[in-house]
């Protein structure tokens, strides 16, 4: 194979990588799930990489491989990981970019490059072929390289440091993690989740974590759930699932919550001629500041209405809180 060929080859697997998910939605979602799916927060209460133990990290590469497969139905290639539009692509994953192993199967071969941040929400994907310039001499025991410098600048980036939903259980300062893991009680967890992380984005997977119960999605909603507890305090909780919560977000000018996820926040009666105010069950509302005392309930959230699913709006058979 000449030089040229291999170019096209690069070119058509970057291609066909960014016509998948044009919105980067998906494969965002995929390194969520994916660490949340290592954590196993409902079961364990974990939520960060350094409370993962050594072979559980190590195995975070092939659930990445795994994962992208499923969820974009590659198909499994003859000799490497995967074919993407009939050519042969390996996938390696590396916390830290730049040291990706590279066993000698995919020498001379295109490898599918990704790592992750889950501190800070990024992730990155790109594609390079390995080849004698760009990896190097040195191997290991088990006969793998990794890239040099060259190889590492030639890596075409498809995506690069993208936002990934947020883990607000490391964004979150750590006496107020200590406030949300000292209560004993589920329940009393995820409320406390919810006061701490006023005004910031809640994937269900935090929700999970701080629940450790089976029915966690339920434990947000009124009727004994985090929705009624702190709408006592003055607290909302609206949901990303349904398009008229994401507008009561907007009108707030809060960050707008999408599927799965949930932005809790404190309000006060106002004047409608307030230019903050806020139209809600009947009355007018406004943000509280962090340090301000709530001086009433909050008030009622209106019907979820329709509901998100897949990028669509579909009725949902319950309407009701």
């Amino acid at each position: 194979m000449n030089f040229m060929d291999t170019d096209k080859e690069l070119d058509r697997v970057v291609a066909t990588l960014l016509a998948l998910d044009a919105s980067v939605d998906r494969f965002a979602s995929v390194y969520r799930q994916t660490f949340d799916q290592l954590y196993d927060g409902q079961r364990t209460g974990r939520y960060s990489w350094g409370q993962l133990y050594k072979t559980e990290k190590t195995h975070f590469g092939t659930l990445i491989e795994i994962n992208l497969q499923r969820e974009f139905d590659f198909v499994d290639g003859d000799v490497l990981d995967y074919k993407i539009d009939g050519i042969e692509v390996d996938c390696k994953y590396s916390f830290k970019s730049g040291s990706w192993m590279l066993p000698p199967e995919c020498w001379g071969e295109l490898i599918m490059v990704s790592t992750a941040d889950d501190v800070h929400s990024l992730w990155s994907l790109g594609v390079v072929r390995v080849s004698e310039l760009n990896r190097r001499t040195t191997v290991n025991r088990d006969g793998k390289t990794t890239l040099s410098q060259e190889g590492r600048n030639a890596v075409r980036w498809v995506f690069r440091d993208l936002d990934m939903p947020p883990n607000v259980l490391l964004q979150l300062p750590e006496e107020a993690v200590r406030k949300i893991y000292e209560r004993k009680r589920g329940q009393a967890r995820l409320d406390e989740l919810f006061r701490q992380a006023e005004g910031m984005l809640v994937h269900r997977s935090s929700v999970a974590t701080a629940a450790q119960q089976h029915d966690y999605m339920k434990r947000v909603r009124s009727n004994g759930g985090s929705r009624s507890t702190l709408g006592k305090e003055g607290y909302l909780i609206v949901s990303g699932d349904y398009e008229n919560q994401r507008q009561i977000a907007r009108e707030f000018a809060l960050p707008i919550p999408g599927p799965g996820e949930f932005v809790s926040f404190r309000v006060l009666p106002t004047a409608e001629s307030d230019p903050m105010s806020v139209a809600l069950d009947g009355g007018f509302w406004r943000m509280a500041k962090l340090d301000e005392p709530s001086a009433s309930a909050a008030p009622s959230l209106p019907k979820q209405g329709e509901r998100r699913t897949d990028g669509e709006l579909v009725q949902p058979e319950d309407l009701t809180e």
